[in-house]
């Protein structure tokens, strides 16, 4: 009789030299971070996603080989505290709107010195080349990469604008984006746009055409909204479970 296998079991997971240099790179990252907070750091998660128009829309254009749509990338932060009270942006991301914005992070780091005093921002860390070539020590050990800045889409993450205000900047290692809370609230925020979109559109038909309005900017608003403190906190006390098993495992 013929057995058949799980689907789970059919995953060859493949191990690499690099893993012990990830693991490395994590548990820097995490001793980093406690003892920033140790030290009365307050951590906050800085990032951005994207939104393409056809999740606010809902058209389905996959069978369309041609048919360019744009992207919002949206920018923001929060942590145990919810959101951090900053305005958060948004920008069109197409051929047109590809310059990074000057300023924002000084912005950012002034509000969050006046609203939680010193911090520990932690932003996503993107897969570097350098990532994958372990750099060692004098004693032969992998050293963990650490950027001199993160770039996002919209903005440049730099270390010593962080110091200026008082903050530390810190960079998720990739393999562990996981780590970073803001994913999950990134994730609210998109389905609360699907299941939402139709309660923020308005009809409009004059005497040859029908038109129908989508209140972007409210959709967009209202799923922020709907992350709350308590959101939050279910949020960064799942990471921090997160972080207290590998600092046992890794160390």
């Amino acid at each position: 009789m013929a057995r058949l296998t799980n689907a789970l079991l059919k995953n060859i997971i493949i191990r690499t030299q690099f893993d012990s240099v990830r693991k490395k790179q994590c548990l820097q990252y995490l001793n980093t971070l406690r003892t920033l907070q140790y030290d009365g750091y307050q951590t906050v998660y800085f990032g951005e996603t994207e939104i393409p128009e056809t999740l606010v829309t809902g058209e389905d254009f996959s069978d369309s080989y041609y048919i360019h749509t744009p992207t919002w990338c949206i920018l923001h932060a929060g942590g145990s505290q919810g959101w951090v009270p900053w305005q958060y942006r948004m920008f069109l991301r197409d051929d047109l709107c590809i310059k990074q914005e000057d300023g924002i992070f000084f912005e950012f780091c002034d509000v969050v010195k006046k609203a939680y005093g010193k911090c520990a921002i932690v932003v996503k860390g993107r897969r570097q080349q350098d990532e994958m070539k372990p750099k060692a020590d004098k004693e032969g050990e992998a050293q963990a990469y650490v950027p001199t800045s993160v770039n996002l889409t919209s903005i440049v993450c730099s270390p010593g604008v962080a110091r200026s205000y008082g903050h530390e900047l810190i960079s998720l290692p990739s393999p562990y984006n996981y780590l970073n809370p803001l994913d999950s609230a990134w994730s609210s925020v998109k389905w609360f746009i699907i299941n939402n979109r139709k309660e923020f559109c308005l009809q409009s038909a004059d005497h040859v055409y029908a038109y129908q309005y989508i209140l972007f900017s409210d959709l967009i608003s209202k799923g922020i909204e709907k992350v709350n403190l308590s959101k939050w906190k279910a949020l960064t006390n799942k990471v921090r479970r997160w972080e207290n098993y590998y600092l046992g495992k890794f160390s």
